[in-house]
């Protein structure tokens, strides 16, 4: 598959046009179309889950971009670290201390790990972990508010960037419910504007968002005829 025109080549099998997106970009179409951001004119969507994904939705156009990496937030550098987060864990990219090795689902697992000081127990997901802070055990607790901080912290680049009207997140971790209240508490400090509108949401549609946002690269008038 490497170097190959890879939509061309199933269009010619197949004998019909083939329309290929990645992932991150299908979930934020479905999304802006008819879910979470119906009606937004720019939506950011974040899929939180073994990796950190990201598309951008203007106007109900995906933005791709000229090297086809529009919205791959997760590979940026953590910001504002402070010298503990420094350099920070090496990433499969190549570098140390993207934001994916922070808020993925296997970040966000080691954190806790390392902050209660056993890297040898069983790997807890992000919803136990949630379920032990609501029980009180400190060492959750401390690791699930780094967590919000750190997702404020990576979110409000994307809003100086970007400004969109709605941010909504998908993939395992956003069915963590405290993120909705918290992130956006935390974003003000990092935020270039006195006030912001930028509202964060939690995907409509699920896990389903990715295969219904393949759909939605055909538009209804297209498929109508």
């Amino acid at each position: 598959l490497i170097g190959r025109p890879f939509d061309r080549d199933l269009a010619t099998r197949l004998g019909r046009p083939v329309r290929l997106a990645n992932d991150a970009n299908c979930f934020v179409m479905s999304e802006a179309a008819d879910g979470a951001a119906a009606g937004a004119r720019v939506v950011f969507g974040v899929i939180l889950g073994t990796g950190v994904g990201g598309g951008l939705v203007i106007d109900g156009t995906i933005v791709v971009g000229a090297n086809a990496i529009a919205g791959e937030w997760g590979h940026n550098p953590l910001p504002w670290p402070s010298d503990d987060e420094r350099p920070g864990r090496r990433c499969y990219c190549g570098q140390h201390g993207c934001i994916e090795t922070f808020l993925s689902g296997p970040g966000l697992a080691a954190g806790f790990a390392a902050a209660r000081g056993d890297t040898t127990a069983g790997v807890p997901t992000a919803l136990e972990i949630a379920a032990a802070a609501a029980r009180g055990d400190a060492t959750a607790l401390a690791t699930l508010e780094r967590y919000e901080d750190r997702l404020a912290r990576a979110l409000a680049t994307v809003i100086n960037l970007v400004d969109p009207d709605v941010i909504v997140l998908g993939g395992g971790l956003s069915n963590l419910t405290r993120l909705y209240e918290a992130v956006p508490r935390r974003w003000a400090a990092y935020v270039f504007s006195d006030a912001v509108a930028t509202r964060l949401v939690q995907a409509h549609h699920g896990d389903s968002s990715g295969v219904r946002g393949a759909a939605w690269l055909w538009p209804a008038e297209s498929t109508a005829k």
